[in-house]
């Protein structure tokens, strides 16, 4: 019988799940929903450069359904990255690198991006902001 040569696994075998490995997916996928949303603000920028009609077009787009769901997502995105970057400035500084340390500073970017968007959108509607 041949003798077997023991090969590396691919880290996804050995890796023990972690929130922190979905959680730079999204990070990075929120980063990409920015860049895209920044095209949103560009377009509100020359709308009301452009004059009334042009504005009235975009407020039309906005205030729709579909429209203020990508709003809210992009608020989420931004929100969501910004937690996500706070986290990651954590580390940087040395901080955060315990197991439970690194899931629970994980979790708070989660739960307090979700949290804060909803508050956020509260605020604005009950401001008249959003009508």
């Amino acid at each position: 019988m041949a003798h077997q040569i023991e090969r590396p696994l691919s880290p996804y075998m050995t890796y023990r799940w972690a929130l922190t490995m979905p959680m730079s997916i999204v990070h990075r996928i929120t980063g990409i929903a920015l860049y895209l949303g920044t095209l949103l603000l560009v377009w509100w920028l020359l709308a009301t450069a452009s004059g009334p009609s042009a504005y009235a077009t975009f407020q039309g787009f906005v205030g729709s359904w579909f429209g203020r769901l990508i709003l809210f997502g992009y608020t989420w995105a931004m929100l969501h990255h910004l937690l996500g970057g706070a986290r990651h400035f954590l580390w940087d500084l040395g901080y955060g690198f315990g197991p439970n340390e690194r899931e629970r500073l994980t979790l708070f970017a989660l739960i307090g991006s979700i949290s804060l968007t909803i508050v956020l959108w509260i605020v604005a509607y009950a401001a008249g902001g959003l009508r």
